[in-house]
């Protein structure tokens, strides 16, 4: 399993229209072969930015299935007009204890 975690920050004004367009998306991102989950969390001392946490079977299945394909065009268009500069993004794997 990789965690993909994106960092967004949204334009002043636009955190609720970022909101509900996440909610339009989530279906179009969480639907992706390879997905097992998506959470979106809010900055509680900085509210214009965002974290976007997604678990994929591997970053294969994320570029490959998702980034490569019309969904992620459909994603990007929802969200990506509240964006304030492009997102950070990086993955990750869990360390064991």
């Amino acid at each position: 399993m990789v965690l993909e975690v994106a960092l967004i920050d949204v334009l002043p004004g636009h955190e609720e229209a970022f909101v509900a367009a996440y909610g339009q998306g989530h279906p179009v991102l969480a639907g992706t072969p390879g997905c097992r989950s998506v959470r979106m969390t809010r900055g509680i001392e900085s509210p214009t930015r965002f974290v976007l946490l997604v678990e994929w079977d591997s970053v294969e299945a994320h570029e490959e299935n998702f980034r490569a394909t019309e969904r992620f065009q459909q994603w990007r268009s929802l969200i990506g007009p509240h964006f304030a500069g492009p997102p950070s993004v990086e993955h990750f794997l869990d360390v064991p204890a």
